[in-house]
């Protein structure tokens, strides 16, 4: 049959050609389709293994050339970031490095895992941390750092380095890392700062009672020569008012040197449990002030004489900015682990830069203050573990807040 139809078998030799060719054609296009998804496939694995180095060659891609072009760009974006954040971690490893500030970073389970050069040469003769644990370091270290560590807040405390006494300050901070607690350690040295601030304290000391001593004597010194003169004319009718300033001048004189020996003799708080109805109503009887008490706890743990003094002194202060009676408002509520008592006023307020120095000792506006009635009532408040500040008010005035811990 086929020899009775040569052009029929011509026709069907070549349908079978182009079919072949074209399933061959489309074997091929798969194939390299399957290539291309695997690399793709396999170049999203590195990703993922934060491998960043792999790339693949768009230039038969064809239809999947957008995909390729935005993986490769991907990768690129990638190994740019990771070299970025790379040369950030080199920066701050070297300043945590060079910094005299000692540094130790302790896991869960009271390993360092971190600590840097400094924090080597102090605890560990310059020796690698990292590995040991913490506690074990400490068990070589000087016992006034090792009962600063187990104190579990930020303090102040002295040690001999060196065969020096050196003066540190501990800071203590708790975090999460990696699903993990840590515990970050901060050692300053801080003996030449706390050195040169002393002299600074000792100096502007010694011009404030220098100022009071001859606003005192100069008059009694001029006044006694006066008092000679008039004895030696007869003339005794001046000689009360002499006589009178003299004693006012003396008087002055007194209570200045009396205020600054209190301070220097602050006696450390007597803490017990201390209900603030009958506190606020015995403060009543010797101040004035509106209170704010809605939100009052029924008591909380202070010493009741050291606290009265503090509010006292700050109610006063409110009274003399100028404020009315009823705009002195004293405020006690509840406030996380603790109580906060707030004191406001209408008066003047103060300047950014009386803000900043009037907790400062010896610092005063008042031309008859001692300077010494912010700085007390701070170091009462410090004593019991608390906090006080000071601020400007919206509308005119001042607020200081003090923050109690509610334990006794």
């Amino acid at each position: 049959m086929l020899q009775q139809h040569p052009f029929m078998f011509a026709a069907s030799v070549s349908v079978l050609a182009t079919v072949v060719s074209t399933a061959f054609a489309v074997r091929r296009a798969s194939a390299r389709s399957r290539k291309l998804l695997c690399a793709v496939t396999d170049g999203i694995s590195s990703l993922r293994d934060r491998d960043f180095s792999v790339s693949i060659s768009a230039d038969r891609a064809g239809e999947f050339r957008e995909l390729i072009v935005a993986y490769n760009g991907l990768g690129e974006a990638l190994r740019s970031e990771r070299q970025s954040l790379y040369q950030r971690e080199l920066l701050l490893d070297t300043v945590i490095q060079s910094t005299p500030l000692a540094l130790v970073l302790t896991n869960s389970n009271g390993a360092i895992v971190y600590s840097n050069l400094t924090a080597r040469q102090l605890l560990f003769n310059g020796c690698k941390l990292e590995g040991f644990s913490f506690n074990t370091i400490l068990e070589n270290a000087p016992e006034q750092l090792r009962d600063a560590v187990a104190g579990g807040q930020d303090t102040l405390f002295t040690m001999t380095v060196n065969q020096e006494a050196e003066i540190f300050h501990l800071s203590l901070r708790r975090f999460v890392l990696n699903t993990q607690v840590h515990h970050l350690y901060l050692l300053k040295k801080l003996t030449r700062e706390l050195n040169a601030q002393e002299v600074a304290t000792w100096k502007k000391l010694i011009r404030v009672i220098a100022h009071e001593l001859n606003n005192s004597l100069a008059p009694i010194s001029s006044l006694a020569h006066s008092g000679r003169l008039m004895l030696d004319r007869d003339d005794r009718s001046q000689l009360p008012r002499v006589f009178d300033t003299i004693e006012e001048r003396a008087t002055h004189l007194h209570a200045f040197i009396d205020g600054y020996a209190h301070f220097a003799k602050l006696p450390k708080p007597r803490i017990a449990t201390v209900g603030w109805r009958s506190f606020l109503d015995r403060l009543k009887g010797m101040v004035d002030f509106i209170e704010d008490t809605d939100e009052m706890p029924a008591q909380c743990f202070f010493d009741a004489a050291q606290l009265e003094q503090v509010l006292i002194n700050l109610i006063k202060n409110s009274h003399e900015s100028g404020s009315r009676p009823w705009d002195v408002i004293v405020a006690v509520r509840a406030q996380g682990a603790g109580v906060l008592i707030e004191v406001h006023d209408r008066g003047s307020g103060m300047s950014p830069a009386i803000l900043q120095q009037a907790l400062l000792p010896f610092y005063s506006t008042k031309s008859s203050g001692t300077g010494l009635g912010l700085t007390i009532s701070r170091e009462i408040v410090e004593a019991h573990r608390g906090r006080l500040n000071l601020s400007n008010r919206q509308d005119g005035g001042l607020s200081v807040s003090i923050w109690l811990p509610d334990i006794e």
